[in-house]
């Protein structure tokens, strides 16, 4: 299923920017960074559990936020790109 997972760590506070790069650490290890805070994640529902438990041990509930769209098996239909940056199939092989 694709999730899109994203999120917003506040730096003002002590070891934001610290978060900030664990959380997109993370984020990486399970999906592909498609704008700067959001990452798309093709992952079953085992990964979909590590992710968000990884996740909430890393951000501060007090000042920190992350949302995750559930978009399924049939998010061809729900997901639209307009502008730069091509965007990836997040389900087929990355070849550069």
């Amino acid at each position: 299923m694709l999730i899109l997972v994203t999120y917003d760590v506040s730096i003002e506070t002590d070891g934001g920017k610290k978060r900030l790069r664990k959380v997109a650490k993370i984020c990486e290890d399970y999906g592909i960074r498609v704008q700067n805070s959001v990452f798309e994640c093709n992952i079953d529902s085992a990964q979909y559990v590590m992710l968000k438990n990884k996740l909430s041990e890393i951000i501060n509930f007090s000042h920190d936020s992350l949302r995750f769209y559930r978009l399924g098996e049939n998010y061809k239909t729900k997901v639209e790109h307009l502008g730069a940056n091509d965007s990836i199939v997040v389900d087929e092989p990355l070849i550069f």
